[in-house]
């Protein structure tokens, strides 16, 4: 096996892509723009609401993984899925885009593989409802220490410190990286383990993904000049995307903008953060500049927004 630039670990989840209007998300007590973790029962009740759906194989860092493969690069994805026919779907879809997927044996015979019902605004906004089953029960033995010593980066998403096994999952990949990358993931996310999550991005991280209102709830900002300067302190790179103001790269005293794509039709935000993820680090472990790199991200989540589902 050629060693892989890239190693992504999350959760392996199927993604149900749903067009809805507000009114779907207010009767049903949903918060627009949320991800909700909810249980299988639950999740059932929702989604015997809809009629009309796709499926495809999800999850935040799978999602990278897919887009970075598109480069050329070489990816691998660690993950935990059930032995049912949602598990067995979601592995082979990553194995026909080229991408390894790794995972211990000992995943359980009644364990259900993880899905997540995204919820389309018409605004292209996107509210999930999420039952992790298995995914969330990523542990130790799931992480292979030599492939990721083999690997240039590790790329992980925040979405998967809910549960207390990932969290071993997790340091164990990042004590072995060469390189670790992380995506806060979601505000809500960074409010429930916002010590962990700072002590990470300060110590542990070499590279950092959050929007504006994520890393803005991380260190209590006021303003956004407060997260410049807190990001120029850390001396490690920090890259943050702010909506219809473009994204931000931030490295020692190096601060970089890139504006968004003009006279785009959304149609679904779903993997816009995930792509963008994937164009940047493969710009980054190509050696390009940070403008290079924010160009890239911006490419890629400007094209995936104006369809439906994260795959290019």
């Amino acid at each position: 096996m050629t060693a892989p630039f890239l190693i992504c670990v999350g959760n392996a989840i199927v993604d149900i892509l749903v067009k809805v209007e507000d009114s779907f998300l207010k009767s049903n007590d949903l918060i627009k723009g949320s991800m909700s973790l909810v249980n299988n029962e639950e999740f059932d009740n929702i989604f015997s609401k809809i009629s009309e759906y796709k499926i495809e194989s999800g999850g935040s860092a799978a999602n990278t993984a897919v887009g970075y493969s598109s480069f050329g690069g070489n990816s691998i994805f660690f993950g935990s899925i059930g032995k049912d026919n949602f598990g067995l779907s979601f592995q082979k879809d990553l194995n026909d885009i080229g991408i390894q997927f790794l995972s211990s044996e000992d995943n359980l015979l009644n364990a259900k593989t993880s899905k997540s019902l995204v919820l389309i605004s018409p605004d292209g906004e996107r509210t999930m409802c999420t039952f992790l089953g298995t995914a969330g029960k990523i542990n130790e033995n799931d992480v292979n220490i030599e492939v990721v010593k083999n690997s240039e980066m590790i790329f992980l998403e925040g979405y998967l410190w809910d549960e207390g096994e990932p969290k071993k999952a997790f340091e164990k990949a990042i004590k072995n990286a060469n390189k670790v990358a992380m995506s806060l993931s979601d505000q809500f996310c960074v409010d429930r383990h916002k010590q962990h999550f700072l002590d990470l991005v300060e110590n542990k991280l070499d590279i950092t993904f959050a929007n504006e209102q994520e890393i803005m709830s991380l260190i209590d900002a006021k303003s956004f000049d407060e997260v410049i300067n807190f990001s120029k302190s850390l001396g490690k790179i920090i890259v943050l995307t702010r909506g219809d103001k473009g994204a931000v790269a931030i490295n020692k005293n190096e601060v970089v903008e890139c504006g968004i794509k003009q006279g785009l039709k959304i149609v679904d935000l779903t993997g816009a953060g995930d792509l963008f993820a994937a164009g940047f680090l493969h710009g980054h472990v190509n050696s390009m500049t940070l403008k290079e790199c924010l160009n890239k991200g911006t490419e890629m989540s400007s094209k995936v927004i104006q369809q439906i589902g994260a795959r290019l």
